[in-house]
Formats: C-alpha cells, sequence, structure tokens
C-alpha cells in the first residue's frame, strides 16, 4: 500500500468493489471475438421512447446550470402518478444510490443489516463501508425463507434489505410476506423493498407503497434504468415516511441527480403507457427464454424480473467462460448459477445456443 493510501479507512480497505457486468467490447477484446453480445447486466434492451430521449437531449441545453437538487418537480409528478403524498417520496441516482443514502443515514459501525444470500451484490458493499455487519439467512429453492429473515433480526439490527424481485435468483415476495415480517419485527427496524424490476413481476402479488401509509419503517424503492431503459442516466425514486424522506435527503450527494434524468424520468411518466409493448415483448421473450431451457433439461427458478437464473453449481464458471468464449456475455455467480439477461429475440436465440455447446464440453 502505497503511503498515500495508508489513512484509508479499515471498513474501506477490506472491501470488495462493486463488480459491473462485463462489456460487449471487453469480451471481445480478450477472446478475439468481434461479435460479442452483453445479457449481463439487466438492461434494457429497447432505447427510450424518442420523445424521452428529446427530453434529455433538451435539458442538457442548460447544463451550464445546475439542476434542481431536490428534483422537485418530479417528486411531485411521482406523487400524482403513484396517488400519494410528495412529502414521502424522495428521488436518488438509481435505487443503488438511494440504497447508499440508506446505509448513510442508519447503520452505525457494529449495526446489523439483515439480508438473504444470494442477493444484490451491492448490499454487502455498502454495509461493510458503514462497519456494519451483515447477517445472511439462506435462500431456499433460490427464494426468500421470510421466517428465517424475520428469525435473524435481533436487537442489534438496524435494517433489512428484500429485493423482490431477488437478483439473481428472480423470485418475489408478495404484499402478505411483507405485512407478516413487519408484524414480526420491531417498528424501529427499517425495511427496504427494493422494486428494481417492479415492471416485469406478477401484479398479483401486491404493490408494497400501499403498505408504506401503515408502517413508518417501511421503504419502497424503484427505479427507471430497467423498464424504463434509463440505466445510463441513474434516476431513481424510494416512497417512505416523511421524517425518513427528510433524513435520507440529508446524504444526498449535493446535485446527484442530474437536469437531463430528471427531464427523462418526467417524460417517462407522461409516455409511460408507450412503454408497454416493450415490456410484454420482453415478458414474452422471457417465457420463451425458460421454455428454451426447460426443453434442454434445466430447473428454472420462477422468473420475475428481466433476467433468468440458471443454477449451474459447480459447473458455472466453466459454463460461463464457455459462453463468453462464444460471445455471449453473461453474469456468473461462481459455485451458484448464471444469470442472462432477456434480450432481443435473436439475442436469445443466440445464448441458447451457446450455452447448449457451452455444457456440451467435457
Amino acid at each position: 500500500m502505497t503511503n498515500s493510501a495508508r489513512g484509508v479507512r479499515p471498513s474501506v480497505a477490506a472491501l470488495a468493489a462493486y463488480r459491473p457486468g462485463k462489456s460487449a467490447d471487453q469480451a471481445n477484446a480478450e477472446h478475439g471475438i468481434d461479435d460479442a453480445i452483453k445479457l449481463a447486466s439487466n438492461e434494457n434492451p429497447y432505447p427510450p421512447l424518442p420523445a424521452v430521449a428529446e427530453a434529455a437531449a433538451q435539458a442538457t441545453v442548460d447544463a451550464n446550470r445546475y439542476a434542481d437538487h431536490r428534483a422537485t418537480a418530479l417528486r411531485q409528478r411521482l406523487g400524482k402518478w403513484l396517488d400519494i403524498n410528495d412529502e414521502r417520496i424522495t428521488v436518488g441516482c438509481g435505487s443503488v444510490g438511494l440504497l447508499q443514502q440508506l446505509c448513510l443515514t442508519f447503520v452505525d459501525p457494529g449495526d446489523e443489516v439483515v439480508f438473504p444470500w444470494l442477493s444484490f451484490e451491492a448490499y454487502p458493499v455498502y454495509t461493510k463501508m458503514m462497519s456494519g455487519v451483515p447477517v445472511n439467512p439462506p435462500l431456499v429453492d433460490h427464494a426468500f425463507d421470510m421466517s428465517a429473515v424475520a428469525d435473524a433480526v435481533t436487537d442489534d439490527t438496524k435494517m433489512v434489505l428484500l429485493a423482490t424481485p431477488n437478483n439473481p435468483t428472480g423470485t418475489a415476495i408478495s404484499n402478505d410476506d411483507i405485512s407478516a415480517l413487519l408484524n414480526r419485527i420491531p417498528d424501529n427496524v427499517i425495511v427496504l423493498v427494493d422494486e428494481a424490476y417492479r415492471e416485469f413481476s406478477d401484479q398479483s402479488l401486491g404493490d408494497p407503497v400501499d403498505l408504506v401509509a401503515g408502517h413508518d419503517n417501511l421503504i419502497v424503492s424503484r427505479t427507471f434504468s430497467k423498464a424504463f431503459g434509463l440505466a445510463g442516466l441513474r434516476i431513481g425514486y424510494a416512497v417512505a415516511h416523511p421524517d425518513v424522506v427528510t433524513e435520507m435527503d440529508k446524504t444526498l450527494l449535493a446535485f446527484a441527480v442530474n437536469g437531463a434524468a430528471q427531464a427523462a424520468a418526467l417524460s417517462v411518466i407522461e409516455h409511460r403507457a408507450d412503454y408497454q409493448p416493450f415490456i410484454d415483448s420482453l415478458l414474452s421473450e422471457r417465457a420463451r427464454l425458460v421454455d428454451g431451457l426447460t426443453t434442454q433439461g434445466h430447473s428454472i427458478p420462477d422468473p420475475q424480473a428481466n433476467f433468468v437464473y440458471l443454477p449451474l453449481g459447480e459447473k458455472t464458471t466453466e459454463a460461463h467462460l464457455s459462453l463468453e468464449q462464444q460471445g455471449v456475455v453473461t453474469r456468473p455467480f461462481p459455485g451458484n448459477g448464471i444469470r442472462v439477461t432477456v434480450g432481443t429475440e435473436a439475442e436469445n436465440n443466440r445464448f441458447l445456443s451457446a450455452l447448449t455447446q457451452a455444457l456440451s464440453v467435457g
């Protein structure tokens, strides 16, 4: 370690950096190919609607000025859309930025943060960054054991993190599951329901926002990155008790949500019905992808997001490498499985064909 880095906080020095999905260009360079496709980061394969792209572009005309730090107009518009008071809404730099704000707001050194595992890889990063203690009830059949989550809560627990649908396994929980948990744990324990993939899930599971008014410790976060194709602009929102919003706003990096992102999100809400055909197309492709994998003999957890999880256990690393060498970039979880984003029809066909080849090796 250099002299300049010796003062790094021990909790940061011990961290593994967040690992983004490998790009197609990286795969091309590493494997000497020129046609790689990226199915590793759960991006929407369809670009923003022209009206949304135009709104973002128009906002850059004023890029010499700071955007509204609070994204006031967006909070108000979200309130009308969700039919809730905008005092219950905060806006952040994607749902992962809101997660970081939550940890900065609530987690002190030694506080326990409960989240089932496997789950979103940023959860342990931000927990440990604050010198918090991760507590990880194991998944059962790739899904949350909500009773085990409740049992894991102790007097030292500050927060519970629940990704639904879960990343990477794709399984989801219902409002009944969330209510049962909230009724079992102390009301001073913050519960985050992270709904980054909500638009792709079974809507009969319920809307957790409906539970917020009755539970001051419940926070629901969502993003414009996935279903609405704004991953590159980084904007998300959370719904919570007004007092929680007030405290979270204190940890929002100044002007973190840029003007183009705010303008694009406002346009998405205006044109949200026009996104449904694209969402429906991805849902149809997801079903076809599952059918293809099932036909190949694989058992797939019930997918509720814009990706499919393939439990390959000890075959994961070898299969992932073979897929990448064939130009199909997926996300491996060594020893567990591969997560593949639902892409276009052609991309999904290519994955299915490459997977057959990958698993036939040896």
